[in-house]
């Protein structure tokens, strides 16, 4: 299985992984567009004991159940976790190579900005994905 790493700008914060990805997926809610200051949030997930993170970290709850974490140094955003379902959400921009990312589907399409276009063909959900 390929070797997954990534960290923040500076340097500081670095996690990596052997595990293959549950899903790949474009959240395009309002809570990751702020979060991640971006138009949507391009996320891998992974079982958070497939993860190990190294360096210093800051986190904050974005919803009752959500815990996203940064570089408290540069400000990068690296992840989402809910610790209640053992998962854990790398952000695409993170990875030292994120070409391996195979977007499945679009997400809260609902909050989708107006100026993007999906035309990829994707399935697409203006809220939750279904179960499964």
């Amino acid at each position: 299985m390929a070797k997954h790493q990534g960290g923040c700008l500076c340097g500081a914060v670095r996690y990596s992984t052997d595990a293959a990805p549950i899903n790949e997926r474009i959240c395009h809610c309002r809570l990751c567009q702020k979060a991640i200051g971006a138009a949507f949030n391009a996320r891998v997930l992974f079982r958070i004991d497939d993860v190990t993170i190294e360096g210093p970290l800051a986190t904050v709850n974005t919803s009752p159940d959500l815990k996203r974490g940064f570089c408290p140094d540069c400000g990068t955003t690296m992840f989402s976790r809910r610790d209640s379902a053992g998962i854990i959400g790398i952000t695409t921009g993170s990875l030292d190579d994120p070409t391996f990312f195979r977007p499945q589907m679009h997400i809260f399409t609902a909050s989708k900005q107006p100026w993007v276009v999906l035309d990829d063909g994707l399935p697409q959900y203006e809220g939750a994905p279904p179960p499964g």
